[in-house]
């Protein structure tokens, strides 16, 4: 009865390693089959992903300590671009620290041409929405992107959406904030919340 209880532990910690397939929410849409070549769709699984919300453009931002990822980014021409992210990390301090290190790295990242900030947010542990922005003489221009990157014990969950964005508003984070909380309701299927 032991060595089946311990079986049936191990199984499930080995479960927990990896993200599923179809875990995710756009990867019904990603595994669609379209002609169009003016949009796509990139899926990896690779544990050493960039993070998809990268003010200083490091490829190291948010990489120590993964366990796994899973990355899935739509483009549409001519800028339109939207992604989800989701990232399992070795432990909650090591998700803790990729969290801090991207707010730092939205106030520390940027030009006067395109900058970035942070705020905090209320959902799952924590959570940063991050904005970046084009400016021309300094009044926002066309053209940015939105991330909400949100913290549920061990993951990180990232929504993006890019594109021909005006002045920086709450409202631009309300599709990335719908579909955070969609995750947040299943990531503890294969986090450690």
């Amino acid at each position: 009865m032991v060595s089946i209880l311990l079986l049936s532990a191990a199984l499930a910690t080995s479960a927990t390693v990896g993200i599923p397939n179809g875990f995710m929410l756009y990867e019904k849409a990603a595994a669609k089959k379209d002609d169009n070549p003016e949009h796509s769709w990139r899926v990896s699984a690779k544990k050493s992903a960039a993070l998809v919300v990268n003010p200083c453009q490091k490829r190291g931002l948010g990489q120590s300590g993964r366990k796994a990822a899973k990355t899935l980014v739509y483009t549409a021409v001519p800028d339109y671009s939207k992604s989800e992210q989701v990232i399992l990390y070795s432990s909650r301090s090591a998700a803790k620290k990729a969290l801090r290190d991207l707010h730092k790295a939205a106030r520390v990242c940027g030009t006067s041409d395109y900058r970035y900030s942070s705020r905090a947010v209320r959902l799952g542990d924590e959570a940063l929405a991050v904005t970046g922005q084009a400016y021309q003489a300094r009044r926002p221009a066309i053209g940015g992107e939105r991330g909400l990157v949100t913290r549920r014990g061990n993951a990180l969950l990232v929504y993006t959406v890019a594109g021909e964005w005006g002045k920086p508003a709450t409202a631009d984070f309300k599709q990335q904030t719908k579909d955070s909380k969609r995750m947040l309701d299943k990531i503890c299927r294969i986090a450690a919340c």
